[in-house]
């Protein structure tokens, strides 16, 4: 049996996702709505917010658990503005996305999405430079494509990771242990994957993230293997405000690790 598939007991999915609808508003300027198809033939929304000209990278980008690509509206034009490409993602049930979201089909549609957003590039003639980039529960997603596709993937970001996931359930609210999860046996192996990535990484994390501690995201840089990277740490913030506190300081370490060698 799939070891991620304990993450798939109704329990897990009622504290992990809170989907919402998009709105019926059309995408702002210089930004485009996507659909994917999921293994299983669901249709996948995503947003992209494109940067001028055809030679940005992009940055493939998993948001959080209460999130949809549309509230990434404003905040995007800062990465357009770096000439970077911005495409945030929706999992099942979110934004423009159907289905019902779990853990399991989560991992798989964003191998789909990777494989997708690759063929589009290639077929618009962009630069085929893709960074994968995970907030909160959306490193779960980055950190399954850095692992298993490494060759594809020019770097990897995180934000507000979690390194284990029995840690993540208790705050919120849930006894990993009596879903037959411990500890020493995660079955997301977060820092495993990280482990197998050998890539440019940036590790950004809050100094007072009252979900998902600033250990965690510690945990995770210690873990990467890659020969390049940093942490970069967002004082005086918490789990919901890191990219406001400091959006400056945010975007210099973005912008630095997708220049570098």
């Amino acid at each position: 049996m799939d070891p991620v598939s304990v993450l798939d007991h109704p329990d897990v999915s009622r504290v992990l996702f809170h989907p919402r609808k998009q709105s019926p508003a059309l995408p702002p300027e210089g930004a485009r709505d996507l659909i994917f198809t999921a293994y299983d033939g669901t249709p996948l929304g995503g947003r992209l917010f494109e940067a001028a000209g055809t030679h940005a990278p992009t940055i493939l980008f998993f948001h959080g658990n209460g999130e949809i690509a549309e509230d990434y509206d404003d905040i995007a034009s800062l990465f357009n503005d770096s000439g970077i490409n911005l495409i945030v993602a929706d999992y099942r049930g979110y934004g423009a996305s159907r289905g019902i979201p779990t853990v399991s089909d989560m991992l798989r549609d964003a191998h789909a999405i990777f494989g997708e957003l690759q063929r589009l590039l290639a077929k618009e003639n962009r630069n085929p430079e893709l960074w994968i980039m995970g907030r909160s529960l959306g490193s779960a997603s980055a950190l399954e494509i850095a692992s298993n596709c490494e060759n594809g993937v020019a770097g990897l970001i995180i934000e507000s990771g979690f390194s284990r996931t029995a840690p993540l359930l208790r705050v919120l609210g849930l006894n990993a242990a009596r879903l037959g999860m411990a500890d020493e046996a995660d079955p997301l192996d977060h820092t495993g994957k990280i482990a197998r990535f050998g890539k440019r990484t940036l590790i950004i994390h809050s100094e007072y993230d009252e979900i998902i501690s600033l250990a965690q995201g510690e945990e995770l840089y210690e873990a990467s293997k890659a020969a390049r990277k940093r942490f970069f740490l967002v004082r005086g913030a918490g789990h919901n405000d890191i990219f406001f506190a400091d959006p400056a300081g945010y975007m210099e370490a973005v912008r630095e690790i997708i220049a570098g060698p």
